[in-house]
């Protein structure tokens, strides 16, 4: 209870002062992880989570599905529509060869680990989120068109590696250290994510019907049409486990098939999931301040160092730089979007998904993993986090004298 308390408190600290702190690229999610660390440091810590029960899986399982729910429920229409070939190369091009540069690069620095392994390390941290330079998105310098772009991307790319990273999870447990039962867990790992798709679409595509049909007829209310919409991640997520599927990707199905019916409710009804979504995932930031103290302790791997930078920079600039080849764009335009792939919470959840499965099977595969999540998402935060504004300002003087819109082909 004592970790409440100290990070709401910490939330509501930075809220006082969340203005000046931003001159200085102090986001909510630097906020929260330097209070962590501060509180969870040293032999007695002030601050203790466990990790590693039941329930916390449980919590960080909950938190990811109203985040993957928001995700699907935000992606703008008309960016859809409007650029949905930049999109295919950002998703269906860049993003697959993002994973398999990850995995040939976890097989090069990891050689003694399996490739399973190194597939599981590549869909951890390869997981888009803008959270550490979440005020770029709000950032006037870039063109409207461009911040569309990257939130789409970011908010499609989560629920995308959703069922690649529970595969590789069955895969990496199935051929751990500590045998396994006979069965086919890659089997069941793809029924899970069938089952899923069925428990979200049983949720997602009734229940945005049904609002939308009541508000238009006036029987409802707007705060009664924003806890409807609360209730059906959760009830993606409890449909999708009760159907032994995942529920997160139940979740994530569920967003998917809603959106369309949610544009014709008022924006204000979303605000209310999204500010749920928000809260849950500040939370999350605080435990990953104690994570950060916990990988520095005992046994570092400082092949996670050099993986984590190249994460962050190859394996995300190149993939994405060779995907927009021909596409039209402006060399400014690439080069920022190949640069933007900050990581941040999804890279953080699923990174205490796989360390608690693999901890009983394959416990120096755990630590491995929990290590390079924890040194990616601790440099993204310095990396995205102080440079998207000098970005923005040298994006402005580079486009001042371009289009500002993408050329045809780029659309």
């Amino acid at each position: 209870m004592i970790a409440l308390v100290v990070s709401m408190a910490t939330l509501f600290a930075w809220a006082l002062v969340a203005g000046r702190l931003a001159r200085w690229s102090v986001t909510a999610p630097v906020a929260m992880t330097a209070a962590g660390v501060l509180l969870t440091v040293g032999p007695h810590p002030l601050v203790y989570v466990r990790l590693t029960t039941a329930d916390a899986e449980l919590a960080v399982e909950i938190i990811l599905a109203v985040l993957l729910f928001t995700d699907a429920t935000a992606v703008p229409e008309g960016v859809v529509r409007g650029h949905r070939r930049l999109l295919a190369r950002l998703l269906l091009v860049a993003l697959p060869l993002t994973i398999a540069t990850g995995v040939l690069l976890g097989g090069l620095l990891f050689p003694s680990s399996r490739w399973w392994l190194a597939a599981l390390f590549a869909t951890v941290t390869v997981a888009v989120d803008l959270a550490p330079a979440a005020e770029l998105i709000r950032d006037s310098r870039l063109p409207s068109w461009l911040r569309g772009v990257l939130t789409v991307e970011t908010g499609l790319n989560d629920g995308i590696l959703a069922p690649v990273f529970l595969v590789c999870l069955a895969g990496a447990e199935a051929y751990g250290d500590v045998p396994q039962p006979s069965g086919d867990p890659l089997g069941d790992a793809l029924d899970a994510v069938l089952w899923a798709v069925v428990a979200g679409a049983l949720v997602g595509k009734p229940g945005g019907l049904l609002l939308r049909r009541t508000w238009q007829a006036g029987w409802t209310r707007p705060a009664a049409v924003r806890l409807g919409i609360v209730a059906l991640p959760l009830a993606a997520y409890g449909l999708g486990i009760l159907l032994e599927g995942s529920g997160f990707i139940a979740a994530f199905v569920a967003g998917l098939c809603f959106a369309p019916d949610a544009r014709a409710l008022p924006p204000s009804t979303l605000r209310l999931v999204d500010d749920v979504g928000t809260l849950l995932s500040l939370a999350l930031w605080f435990v990953f301040g104690e994570l950060v103290t916990q990988a520095f302790t005992g046994d570092f791997d400082v092949r996670v160092i050099a993986y984590a930078a190249l994460s962050l920079t190859a394996v995300r600039v190149l993939p994405v730089l060779l995907a927009l080849t021909g596409s039209g764009l402006h060399r400014a335009d690439r080069l920022l979007l190949a640069w933007l792939g900050p990581r941040g919470m999804a890279t953080i959840v699923y990174g205490l998904l796989a360390f608690n499965g693999l901890a009983p099977v394959d416990p120096h595969a755990a630590d491995l993993v929990g290590q390079v999540m924890t040194m990616t998402v601790l440099m993204s935060l310095v990396l995205h986090g102080l440079t998207y504004g000098p970005l923005a300002a040298r994006y402005e003087g580079t486009r001042s004298r371009a289009p500002a819109d993408p050329p045809g082909g780029a659309a």
